[in-house]
């Protein structure tokens, strides 16, 4: 299977290349041969380039089958979508109604998953009389952390501009939609829900948030007996909503298909330089993340960088490849325990950071958040833009790392400032790329924190990891 894996990979790059190189020499070489040449090489190029980029196609849509990954059959579709939109743009601006199904069945994953996954974060781990300290310094630390990347990811979007003079599809509003400032008192309300069912229905993301961890709080308050059934039945439905969620990634080709046929359809390949530069953006904020937050806080705990870097390179590469922090939950669990922390720690600080510390994730959604405004032509203020950080310091602790989850964290925020959907969209035509490395951001910054908070309860490296962990390694 690898062999023809292999074989459909060669096919693509040797067609693509042929493609392009064949509408570069007819096309740069009638420039030089005069306006006459160049009508019929151009004419010559678009017969062979066309057949060129739908045989490349053909052969990557081979390799996605033969690989059977979500992750090749998701650029397939980019791929694909983004060739319709190109060679047939009346037609491809029709497809938006699979990018449309798509968002909302992701919307429909939103209120029961936060809900169930900060209940078990909280009424499951959070007895202080049983973690002390340790509970308090990961929460703190989390807190810190995510922050700290939320706000780098603000400083990333309005240095790079990225979302500057994004092509506005043709049936989006003439005109935007002004962000009206809010009161502090209206702010102060919005944040408290008066009925869940509403805003549930809704998406009101930030009071569903809210509503999750008072009623964790209650939970955790009460007795064993009473919590245990309930607790249970948030646990199955927190692997119910997972499961929905991956049920509808399968969607999500055909999904990211239309969403690019009908950005590049409508659009044009112009739009793709702002995705280009937004890609460009987050990368470069995830590096400055890791370099001035995360490197010092590992030299500042004294962690042995070698060690750790070689424990941590498989999970990270696992949530790389998969953009999935659950697929690499279970080795990250054995790395860090054969690093030396102990498994009670482990066992609480890194499934507790699925939910509060998703660094790359919440770094993104700051990034992404102004960059739907940027598109849209809205102006935020630095006051708006530091409300829509304080909102995602909530949000952004309210799903676990599955793949595109943040798209549904970023969906709610776009409707909770009333700012336009269509960006969101657009985003869908990179957002594999993106979840890439905010995932493994995610895995990182979680294994460090495990490492950190061992330190400081002076525990790292005191408790040899088990045997099964070891043959594990």
């Amino acid at each position: 299977m690898k062999n023809l894996q292999s074989k459909f990979l060669l096919a693509f790059l040797v067609l693509a290349g042929v493609a392009a190189v064949l509408w570069a020499v007819a096309y740069y070489g009638g420039v030089a041969m005069g306006l006459g040449f160049r009508v019929r090489a151009l004419t010559i190029a678009v017969d062979f380039t066309l057949l060129c980029r739908w045989a490349a196609l053909l052969a990557f849509c081979g390799y996605a089958f033969a690989r059977r990954s979500l992750t090749a059959w998701i650029f397939a579709g980019m791929l694909v979508g983004a060739e319709i939109g190109h060679d047939w743009p009346h037609a491809a601006v029709n497809l938006q109604v699979l990018s449309g199904v798509f968002l909302r069945l992701i919307k429909t994953i939103v209120a029961p998953l936060i809900f169930a996954t900060l209940v078990v974060g909280i009424a499951g781990h959070s007895n202080l009389k049983q973690v002390g300290r340790m509970g308090i310094k990961a929460l703190i630390y989390f807190e810190v952390i995510t922050t700290l990347a939320l706000f780098i990811g603000l400083a990333a979007i309005n240095l790079s501009q990225a979302g500057v003079g994004v092509p506005r599809p043709a049936n989006a509003a003439a005109t935007p939609p002004s962000a009206q400032p809010q009161k502090a008192s209206d702010i102060i309300l919005h944040v408290f829900p008066e009925n869940i069912a509403k805003s549930v229905a809704e998406s009101q993301v930030l009071q569903v948030v809210v509503f999750s961890i008072i009623f964790a709080i209650a939970l955790a308050l009460i007795g064993e007996e009473k919590r245990r059934p309930m607790l249970a039945f948030c646990e199955s439905l927190a692997e119910v909503m997972f499961k929905f969620t991956n049920i509808v990634m399968l969607f999500a080709p055909i999904g990211v298909a239309g969403a690019m046929a009908y950005t590049v359809g409508s659009g044009g390949f112009g739009v793709l330089v702002n995705l280009l530069k937004l890609l460009a953006t987050l990368y470069a904020a995830l590096i400055v993340f890791l370099v001035c937050v995360l490197l010092p806080v590992a030299l500042i705990a004294r962690l042995p960088l070698k060690r750790f870097i070689k424990a941590i390179t498989e999970p990270v590469s696992i949530a790389f490849a998969t953009a999935s922090s659950e697929a690499a939950l279970p080795r990250a669990l054995e790395s860090m325990e054969a690093f030396g922390v102990p498994r009670q720690i482990v066992a609480f600080v890194l499934p507790t950071g699925y939910s509060f510390n998703l660094d790359g994730s919440t770094l993104y959604l700051s990034l992404a958040s102004i960059f739907v405004a940027q598109a849209a032509g809205i102006h935020l203020t630095f006051g708006q833009q530091l409300i829509i950080v304080l909102t995602l310091m909530l949000t952004s602790k309210g799903l676990a790392g599955v793949p595109r989850a943040m798209i549904v964290v970023l969906l709610g925020t776009v409707d909770s400032f009333h700012l336009p959907v269509w960006p969101v969209v657009i985003l869908l035509g990179i957002d594999q790329l993106m979840d890439m490395g905010r995932t493994a951001t995610n895995v990182l910054g979680n294994c460090l924190a495990t490492a950190v908070v061992a330190r400081w309860e002076g525990e790292l490296g005191k408790e040899p990891p088990s045997d099964t962990v070891l043959e594990a390694g």
